[in-house]
């Protein structure tokens, strides 16, 4: 049983999506904080050849608030946000396809901010046809006080996996030693160059989901999902 665990973020890059393929369960932290500078409600895309960040503006509220307690702002215009994401792409060979279903993700009537990711996740994973089962972490029984890789650990051992799968970034937060004391082998996911015309620019790298289904097919995004190393 291979896990991959991370936070919630919208609209993330192809790593994340190969992660989320890489797996047979993928558990989303839905009682994490909210950090205020991170990705879990903003990406970017591209406009007239150069990255454009976008985000899902948020209600005040107190920092210290867990993803799930956060909520989507009543001030929210989401057709200024479609109307962007439709001026960016409309000559993008496959947004016949993907804007429909991009207007159902951004006019989610959902107010909570999980529950607003969590369906934008689902979407894109069904048209991408990843089948990978996704866990919201609060439904687990674990001691949810953990913190870092006690968690992790009990996350797993919870799922009885057999294996854990994280991004190359967290190379750091993790001790494989402690990981083999549990019969359970650590990995690192390492996406490999990727690269794909975006209309007549300069490749902008690293950009939303969004971007790359624009750009590319199912077929093609498919290949991408499985074009990374494992160290």
């Amino acid at each position: 049983m291979k896990i991959g665990i991370m936070q919630p973020y919208f609209l993330p890059y192809i790593g994340y999506f190969q992660l989320l393929n890489a797996v047979d369960k993928y558990v989303i932290y839905d009682n994490i904080q909210y950090t205020k500078k991170g990705w879990i409600n903003r990406n970017r895309i591209l406009q007239n050849g150069k990255d454009l960040l976008i985000s899902i503006p948020l209600e005040k509220d107190s920092d210290y608030l867990d993803v799930k307690d956060r909520y989507v702002s009543k001030s929210f215009d989401k057709k200024k946000l479609l109307n962007q994401i439709r001026e960016s792409y409309r000559k993008a060979p496959h947004f016949e396809e993907v804007m429909p279903m991009m207007e159902d993700i951004i006019n989610f009537e959902g107010e909570n901010l999980f529950q607003y990711i969590y369906n934008s996740m689902q979407r894109i994973c069904r048209y991408l046809n990843i089948n990978t089962e996704i866990v919201i972490s609060s439904s687990l029984s674990i001691d949810h006080s953990l913190k870092g890789q006690e968690k992790v650990l009990a996350i797993c051992k919870e799922l009885q996996a057999t294996d854990y799968i994280n991004a190359i970034g967290g190379q750091e937060l993790y001790n494989k030693e402690d990981f083999e004391k549990e019969n359970i082998g650590l990995h690192f996911l390492s996406t490999n160059p990727i690269e794909y015309k975006q209309f007549k620019n300069e490749f902008v790298p690293w950009l939303s989901i969004l971007d790359v289904m624009m750009f590319n097919s199912v077929g093609e995004i498919g290949e991408m999902l499985v074009n990374y190393k494992l160290v």
